[in-house]
């Protein structure tokens, strides 16, 4: 999920685009849901003009993963892409600008993050009914559901986890300094604005009264720690938005879904994560989330997850329960904005059907991160 919740992914793709299901079975595009569908004139004529090296497209399938931005696998004259919206019932806001997200992209190769290469960006909503862009395909193994892959055994889940948390220190090593990560956001105040830009969304998208998501955001913010520091946060930073190596699972293909990604404090970034990160014992319910891989052996607990990213960081040793608070409050929102849209019956998606359980659950695993701490 990713700020109203995007992670939409499956095998063989791209930026949002693809990897296996459990027990090996890939999450291919399959047809495009109703009413979600892409005007092919309109699109064709825009990319005459924008990417004449992809030639037209032939036909468009749609990825069914993912909570929010929409996903699609074109399938050109010349070969594959893939293009990214925002959902229908949503405008504005950061998590859905794919022009944003499209410049974000384009300056990842360069800072030795493995991500998919933006191709084309239309920010005139008139040609497809919002903005959009597109970008490469990018091959290869996600992990989702609760079942590893085929060949998958506990060393390799130890070893990725591993390159899971290195990876998002090299994302880390983007500062300030870097004139186009400097221009993402504004670092002085993020925890202060986190905390309230959250407790305010919920706000919003409250659709029923969940006393325990109440008092999750009021110690947040009573309990504000300081300013950790500013660098490049990817604020969605969890398997399902990896595209890894077939031939070696541990290797990290591409990370995906930065329409989150702004300049701001890096133990926030690893607190979603953590929020994300199921261990056995966890509810059940989470896996409607797409969380359950994590709870297979091999895979590190969230205190071990918090201790090697601090180490590999070159930070010293700090209680973590803010941060997984946080990230656990973060998530249980992004689910209700969902949840909200589905009472609205702007989606009929029927995944979203569960999500208010999910979110009172999520608020209650929350109040235990912090009765805990």
């Amino acid at each position: 999920m990713s700020g109203g919740a995007s992670s939409g992914a499956s095998s063989g793709a791209s930026g949002g685009a693809t990897g296996y299901k459990s027990g090996d079975a890939s999450d291919a595009p399959g047809p495009v849901r109703a009413g979600e569908e892409l005007p092919l004139p309109a699109l064709n004529a825009w990319l005459a003009e924008a990417a004449p090296q992809l030639g037209a497209v032939k036909s468009v399938a749609q990825f069914p993963g993912g909570f929010s931005n929409l996903t699609y696998l074109l399938t050109t004259e010349k070969g594959e892409a893939v293009l990214r919206r925002p959902p229908l019932g949503v405008e504005g806001g950061r998590a859905h600008d794919m022009p944003r997200e499209a410049r974000i992209l384009s300056v990842l190769e360069l800072r030795g993050v493995p991500a998919p290469r933006a191709i084309a960006t239309c920010e005139d909503p008139a040609v497809i009914g919002a903005p959009f862009y597109v970008m490469q395909r990018v091959q290869g193994l996600i992990l989702r559901g609760s079942r590893a892959p085929k060949g998958f055994d506990a060393a390799t889940f130890a070893r990725l986890g591993e390159a899971f948390i290195d990876t998002l220190v090299a994302i880390h090593g983007a500062t300030p300094s870097d004139p186009v990560i400097g221009g993402l956001g504004k670092p002085m105040g993020y925890v202060a604005r986190q905390v309230e830009g959250w407790t305010n969304r919920w706000a919003d998208a409250r659709t029923d009264d969940v006393p325990v998501i109440e008092s999750l955001a009021r110690w947040l913010d009573e309990h504000q720690p300081g300013e950790s520091g500013a660098c490049l946060v990817h604020n969605d930073y969890k398997y399902d938005n990896l595209v890894l190596d077939p031939a070696n699972p541990t290797r990290i293909v591409a990370v995906l879904d930065w329409e989150m990604a702004t300049l701001g404090d890096p133990l926030l970034d690893i607190g979603t994560t953590l929020g994300y990160w199921m261990e056995p014992g966890d509810d059940p319910v989470f896996s409607a989330l797409g969380l359950g891989i994590t709870t297979l052996p091999g895979n590190a607990t969230r205190a071990e997850l918090w201790a090697r990213y601090l180490e590999r960081a070159g930070r010293a040793m700090r209680p973590r329960t803010f941060y997984e608070a946080f990230g656990t409050f973060k998530i249980a929102v992004i689910a209700q904005q969902i949840f909200a849209r589905y009472r609205r019956g702007v989606t009929s998606d029927e995944r979203f059907a569960r999500l208010g359980e999910a979110v009172r659950l999520l608020g209650e695993h929350g109040a235990r991160v912090v009765a805990q701490g």
